[in-house]
């Protein structure tokens, strides 16, 4: 039976009620639920990331944070191949995102303790501070330590490679000239610095994911939290 116009003039305003049911601003939120839900967001945020990262290929496989050679070392490429290195490069380059992929579970624990140190003003600047504030807490937070637990890890892989052990007796230099940072200086301090930086990116396209559909993650918490910023 059609709906009188009557009818539908009744019911458009009570439509707008019960959607006006679910909207919520960020003054409305109280600082439990946003407290809680930030938290909430971390932790699904780094825990996707560390997982992605951690797992074989995780680097190697993913052209946004696959480490590359050094770029003095790949310059220094064509020479190389000429001497019969080329296959050692590749296998660098394997060991490298290899070494990444080893060390990037280690971040875990760290980006947890981040998460419960969180303070209200960190609370307050990662509701306001846009698409990347979650990124930015966590690299604020754990780089650091992050950067000293890698470095081992990493260097035990890259430790395997001849091209790396010569590359870095060969760049050991190179700081004191002002060609490369000091932590650049190294195979492992490279790599170090990349696996970071591959990790924080990471953390920064799940941030964006949960931003664009809060409601995707099952949480009806990061929902409120999240939807409350749109």
């Amino acid at each position: 039976m059609p709906i009188s116009r009557r009818t539908i003039a009744l019911l458009i305003p009570m439509s707008l009620l019960a959607a006006s049911a679910y909207a919520i601003s960020l003054s409305d939120l109280s600082n439990q639920d946003a407290s809680s839900g930030l938290k909430a967001a971390l932790e699904t945020g780094s825990n996707a990331a560390v997982s992605k990262l951690g797992a074989e290929g995780g680097f190697l496989d993913n052209a946004k944070v696959r480490i590359p050679l050094p770029k003095i070392l790949e310059q220094a490429r064509p020479i190389l191949k000429m001497t019969g290195k080329g296959q050692q490069l590749d296998d660098l380059v394997v060991q490298m995102n290899r070494a990444a992929e080893s060390a990037v579970p280690m971040a875990k624990p760290l980006l947890i303790d981040a998460v419960k140190s969180m303070s209200i003003s960190d609370a307050k600047n990662i509701l306001t501070g846009g698409d990347t504030s979650v990124t930015d807490f966590f690299r604020a937070k754990t780089q650091d330590k992050l950067a000293v637990q890698f470095l081992p890890v990493v260097k035990k892989v890259t430790d395997r490679s001849g091209v790396a052990t010569k590359y870095n007796a060969a760049m050991s230099l190179a700081p004191k000239m002002g060609m490369l940072a000091k932590d650049q200086a190294t195979v492992e301090g490279y790599v170090t610095q990349r696996a970071l930086d591959g990790l924080y990116t990471m953390i920064a396209e799940e941030e964006k994911a949960i931003r664009a559909d809060p409601l995707g993650t099952g949480s009806k918490l990061i929902g409120k939290v999240f939807g409350a910023l749109k």
